[in-house]
Order: structure tokens, then sequence, then C-alpha cells
């Protein structure tokens, strides 16, 4: 199990707390975007520090590995960092030996890397949930949701579709697949076992997300589990093949490679690249439900 250190816990935030944000990935063209995410975080009381990102590169890179690695481990520790947009170059940070520091993370999709990397080092503080970019189309329950952790609320159950029943405790971890399949056999993946793995994807194609589950299989990790949530695969159709009624779809090779697990699996819930991506406090611990189709967190 996940072995976090009660000192990293962040304090929940309070009008007047300051948040920086942070483009450790592709490079950033749409600055209304990023300015309707900032309004939405600055009505909740919170100051914004200024960041000149908007059309900053390097290549295809929101600019070169020195300057996204000062900007994601600054000299002054800011309470709360927003990854700004995915893409690709996250990764390429956790080359170096990480300063982590308290406080609050928040974004999903290609920073799940550097997530999954912080929280393998023992730290809280993670929030898988929506990029400043994608933050102002969230609905409303989504930023109420995404507020209350990060001012210390209790949030509410997510639900999904019941795949297999039964209950189980344990700490969760919410992460893009292809992120997460990419960094097995590196020191940035955190303990899974007795974990709730709750998994997210886009653009992949039906044998593709097989072949990650497979690679999950064949590690071990995926039978260590408590239990797994799956949430939004969107556009994940393989476009030469969809019309072959030979072909498997995404439904059924999730099926198949997840039949033979022993604890609940809990399907479709609002989490990843969809319209209503619930956030989760990574290494927070939670009941999963497989009858109900259930993720509830513990007080």
């Amino acid at each position: 199990m996940l072995h976090l250190k009660k000192e990293t816990y962040p304090s929940p935030l309070k009008k007047g707390d300051c948040f920086q944000i942070v483009a450790a990935s592709s490079t950033i063209e749409d600055e209304v975007s990023i300015n309707s995410g900032i309004e939405i975080l600055e009505s909740w009381g919170l100051i914004c520090i200024k960041t000149n990102i908007v059309g900053r590169s390097w290549g295809y890179l929101a600019g070169d590995d020195e300057t996204r690695f000062n900007e994601l481990h600054p000299s002054e520790n800011y309470p709360l960092q927003v990854f700004a947009r995915g893409g690709w170059g996250a990764a390429r940070l956790l080359e170096k030996t990480q300063p982590w520091k308290k406080g609050w993370l928040l974004g999903y999709s290609d920073v799940s890397s550097i997530l999954l990397s912080r929280l393998s080092k023992g730290f809280y503080g993670g929030i898988h949930g929506p990029l400043l970019t994608s933050l102002s189309s969230e609905p409303e329950w989504s930023q109420e949701r995404l507020k209350s952790i990060l001012f210390g609320k209790k949030v509410p159950d997510l639900h999904g579709e019941p795949w297999h029943r039964g209950i189980a405790k344990g700490p969760v971890i919410s992460t893009n697949l292809s992120v997460m399949t990419h960094l097995l056999g590196s020191s940035h993946i955190p303990i899974f076992k007795d974990s709730i793995l709750i998994i997210e994807d886009i653009g992949e194609a039906p044998y593709k997300i097989d072949r990650m589950l497979t690679q999950l299989r064949l590690s071990g990790l995926l039978h260590q589990l408590a239990g797994l949530g799956i949430g939004s695969f969107t556009n994940c159709i393989d476009i030469e093949q969809q019309h072959n009624p030979n072909n498997f779809n995404l439904d059924q090779v999730l099926k198949d490679r997840t039949k033979d697990l022993e604890f609940p699996i809990v399907c479709n819930l609002p989490i990843g690249h969809c319209k209503g991506n619930g956030s989760l406090h990574l290494g927070e611990l939670a009941i999963i439900n497989g009858a109900r189709g259930s993720i509830s967190f513990l007080p």
C-alpha cells in the first residue's frame, strides 16, 4: 500500500492564498481559456501569480526543459500550483531529482506523470482534476467538487456503472492509462497494492488499450488492486476497423481484460477527458462499492 507522509498533507486553502500556473507540457496558444480558468479561481478568493506562458515554446513544448522544471519547482512555495494544459512533455522533467514541497497540485492527462511521481515519494496534495484551460468548461458540480477539495470540505460520492460486485477500501490513484504505462519500470510509479486505481484515456484505439491493460496484467500490478474504476475513454475507436464486425470494440476489450479480477469494478465514472471531470485527491482513502457503482471518500 502507499506510504504517504502525514506531514505532507496540505492545509485547506483560504481566501487570499496564491496560486501559480505551471506549463509543464505542450505549447499554449489559447489565452481565452487560460484567463477564464484564472477568473474562476479568483472568484473563490484566490490570487493568481501571473506568468508569461501563452505562446512560449521550444519546439512543441511550452519552453525548454530547464524553464519548465524551474516553473514546477519555484523558489517560493505556493499553496496551489495549477497545470495549464496537457499534451506531452511533463515526463521529461522527471529525469532530474525532484525537490517536492508541501502543497496542492492540480491537473490530469499528460501531467499525470508528475502527480504519480510526487505520490510515489510520499506526498499528499495531488489532485487529478481539470486543467486551467479546461476549468471554465466544466459543469458547476465539477467546479464545486474541486473547490470543496481545495478548501477542505466533504465531497459527494462519484457514481458510475456497476461491473463487479464487492466493497473495498483503499487509497485512490487516478491517472491517464497511457501516461501510467509509460512510467512502469521507473522510480516514479507509486505502490499500487491494495489501492483503488482509476484509469482514463483519449484517442487510443481499442487494440492499444488492450496492449496497455495486458502490460498491467503481465507486470502483476492489476491483480494487486483493492478495486478498479474506469473513467472516460474518449474517442477510443479504431477508425480503420470500426466497421469490421470481427473487430473488438472498447467495451469488449475492457470487459475481457478485467473479467477475472476478484475485486469491485465500477465503469463509466465521470473522470477524464469529458465535460464533467470529477476531481480526486490522490492518496485519500475511499470505499468502492461494486454493487452500487460508487466511490465515496472517508471523512
